[in-house]
């Protein structure tokens, strides 16, 4: 099929690429001009594993360009709107301006029996509007929503081989007619026994914002647990094993930590709260401002408990911080408890270093304050304590033995429990996890 991506960000890149390792014709779109140039030759302009690889198969298949010209589009029969929703400045609702913006500018290249599908995450009763704008100008035409689930790191694989498709489309022959577009666009997917399902526009919206709420809830109920596990002299992990054994509960994302951060849970929750707020239905997500609350709170614990492990003062202590993305495998520092966490020792009178094998030059450019290494043995020199905050398998992998030679003193905290206690205690180090005694 003839297919354009209006958007050649995260999301945009990674599914024009995917779509065309499907075998369709793949125009990608973006306003950027420098971004535009270096996915045309090929380069990634963000680490995802796997996409550099891609880019370059079915770039010299022809299966795939990317265009600055959004009359480049024109001859597809599948529009997919992937620009970013962030949230607004300010405020916790999305922006939506961007969207908006990709949408008009598509108007004017829309043919008879199109099929315009979002992907962005947002805020519910967008797709209605939108659709109503579409019908005024092209009634041969239809919307529909197919939200995205990636997960960073897994991204190409979530997307060629994903566990759900949610279709978001009318009622009537125009909505089977899209969701039967769809299935022509994901035909492989599908052959393979990938669930689908078919809603009406508001809960294909909603999935996708439920679903993170409900990770981020998790995520924040585990670490509510590892405060009270302080408290009490437990270990939350064995607490998460025990419970997560439960399947009506499940393990996955039990993982006590600093928190989560990234360009989506955390203005996904945002946003959600913002627009119920906007339908009248506010009291039923109250809850998720505990859970913000909770994940913004577990930074600040973890300043305290570095100040405890180098003797009750910051001031001159060298802290060197491993990780500065928001999760291993990717360079997004978007929301990064690493960084923010790094931000605040430095305040408060740290000589802070941080070290990530991806993410420095974004990271850089949000906290230029910060001093960084990328060679992790230089990281490490004379550090009075260490803080592994975003655990890739370099820090997961580290030494004790090998660190304890070159770091001043042998202080550790496992910002996301990791790393063997015993190992490293044996070694002579000074071990803090997050909510184990």
């Amino acid at each position: 099929m003839r297919i354009s991506v209006i958007g050649c960000g995260y999301l945009g890149a990674v599914h024009a690429a995917c779509m065309a390792k499907l075998g369709h014709e793949v125009v990608g779109v973006d306003v950027d001009e420098r971004r535009i140039a270096e996915l045309q030759e090929g380069r990634a302009p963000f680490f995802e594993p796997g996409l550099a690889e891609l880019l370059e198969e079915v770039l010299v298949s022809g299966r795939l360009k990317f265009s600055s010209n959004p009359s480049d589009i024109k001859g597809a029969q599948v529009h997919f709107l992937c620009v970013g929703t962030p949230q607004r400045k300010g405020e916790y609702a999305a922006d939506l301006r961007h969207l908006d913006a990709a949408f008009s500018g598509l108007l004017d290249s829309v043919e008879p029996g199109n099929v315009i599908v979002g992907k962005s995450t947002v805020p519910v009763g967008t797709a209605a509007r939108l659709a109503e704008r579409l019908q005024e100008r092209h009634p041969d035409a239809v919307l529909a929503w197919n939200p995205e689930f990636l997960r960073e790191g897994f991204a190409v694989k979530d997307t060629l081989h994903p566990d759900r498709f949610v279709y978001g489309v009318p009622s009537g022959d125009a909505g089977a007619g899209a969701a039967a577009m769809l299935d022509g666009v994901y035909a492989a997917a599908l052959a393979e026994g990938t669930q689908r399902f078919i809603t009406d526009y508001a809960t294909a919206e909603l999935v996708k914002t439920a679903a993170n709420s409900f990770l981020a809830t998790k995520i924040s109920f585990i670490n509510a647990m590892a405060e009270v596990c302080d408290a009490a002299g437990a270990d939350v992990t064995l607490l998460a094993d025990a419970i997560g054994a439960d399947e009506r509960i499940g393990r996955k994302f039990l993982n006590a930590g600093i928190g989560f951060g990234g360009g989506c849970l955390p203005k996904d929750i945002r946003a959600f709260m913002a627009r119920a707020g906007e339908l009248g239905a506010d009291q039923a997500l109250t809850f998720l401002r505990e859970v913000d609350d909770i994940n913004v709170r577990r930074r600040i614990r973890v300043v305290e408990l570095t100040r405890t492990l180098v003797g009750g003062s910051l001031l001159g202590k060298r802290i060197t911080v491993l990780g500065a993305a928001f999760k291993p495998d990717s360079d997004d520092v978007r929301d990064s408890p690493a960084l923010s966490i790094a931000a605040q020792l430095q305040l408060q009178g740290a000589d802070v270093t941080v070290t990530d094998p991806q993410a420095l030059s974004n990271a850089r450019g949000r906290f230029p304050e910060l001093t960084f290494e990328p060679d992790l043995d230089a990281a490490l020199e004379k550090a009075d304590a260490l803080l592994l905050l975003t655990e890739w398998d370099e820090y997961r992998e580290l030494s004790p033995t090998a660190a304890g030679a070159v770091v001043r003193h042998r202080n550790i905290l496992d910002g996301r429990n990791v790393l063997d206690a015993a190992q490293w205690r044996s070694a002579g180090w000074n071990y803090q996890g997050i909510g184990r005694p």
